[in-house]
């Protein structure tokens, strides 16, 4: 009798998504009360980072679902792509809250205000922290499985609300104990640099990906390691080119093989090595393009350039 092993499987990235709502909305409770309580910048730049969260939330599911959409007479190759959008916008809205932090704790770093029923706000902030601590985890556990960029962001932002979250505690508990109301805006400034680099960071990753970019060192390599499988005497592989499209991953090659051999038998050949690829790259997709030894084709024309 084979012993009992629980099944782990994460849930889908629409119902993470759905959660991460859920939390939003929780966290952006708990830190508008504290900020209430204690009339702190710093946990009001917490706040307004809770804010953010719930909207790329939002966006993010909109996008996964769309992105799950099969393909169609006008998008072939699928519609994986707008999970990018979901990762820059999720960007963008990181760094106009960056710019609102830094605005309102200016004013204050000018005008120093006292802090009220500091146990209080901190512990709300803590308890909102644990719970964006805890999604984020499982949020990274489920990109790497689903290899969902949305997913990878909105985990990003939750990890960066984490620490942000803890710079304030940090900020408002030598507030308490020095009373040096000065560094209560100081703390807030530092947090919108923070998320700030980190919006950066969002923006930039999603560009990269509408461009079409590469596959990962590590995926390349295996690729690699399963055409050498098959590269001898008789069979040689070039301009092998990849790229990413949401979870999905392409990969263009030619195999070269003798002209003597029959059409049935390169086709079986070419089969083989489709199937080896996709079963070493989860969710792969192979374009093998099958040409005598004595031929080389020829990139990059001219008149393709203009």
């Amino acid at each position: 009798m084979k012993p009992f092993a629980p099944d782990f499987r994460l849930p889908s990235p629409r119902t993470l998504l759905w959660a991460s709502v859920v939390v939003a909305v929780i966290t952006i409770t708990l830190k508008t009360l504290a900020w209430y309580i204690t009339d702190s910048v710093g946990l009001l730049s917490d706040a307004m980072e809770s804010f953010v969260n719930l909207a790329s939330a939002i966006f993010a599911l909109m996008m996964v679902t769309i992105a799950q959409r099969p393909a169609d007479e006008d998008h072939p190759y699928g519609h994986h792509k707008a999970e990018y959008f979901s990762s820059g916008f999720e960007g963008i809205l990181i760094i106009a809250a960056a710019m609102g932090i830094m605005w309102a704790a200016g004013h204050r770093l000018f005008d120093p205000q006292p802090i009220q029923a500091v146990g209080w706000g901190l512990a709300l902030s803590v308890v909102s922290s644990a719970l964006n601590g805890l999604l984020a985890w499982v949020l990274f556990r489920a990109a790497k499985e689903h290899r969902s960029i949305a997913l990878e962001a909105d985990a990003r932002h939750l990890v960066t609300d984490v620490w942000t979250s803890v710079g304030v505690v940090v900020g408002i508990s030598a507030v308490a104990m020095t009373d040096w109301l000065w560094l209560d805006p100081v703390v807030a400034i530092g947090v919108a640099l923070n998320i700030l680099k980190e919006g950066f960071h969002l923006v930039w990753r999603s560009s990269q990906g509408l461009m079409d970019e590469a596959l990962e060192p590590e995926v390349l390599s295996e690729i690699q390691k399963t055409l050498a499988d098959f590269d001898h005497h008789t069979i040689r592989f070039d301009h092998v080119t990849t790229r990413r499209s949401g979870h999905r991953r392409f990969v263009d090659l030619h195999m070269h093989m003798p002209g003597s051999w029959s059409l049935g038998r390169a086709a079986a050949v070419r089969t083989s090595v489709e199937q080896a690829l996709m079963s070493a790259v989860p969710g792969l997709r192979a374009t093998i393009q099958l040409l005598p030894s004595d031929v080389e084709a020829h990139f990059d024309d001219t008149r393709d350039l203009i």
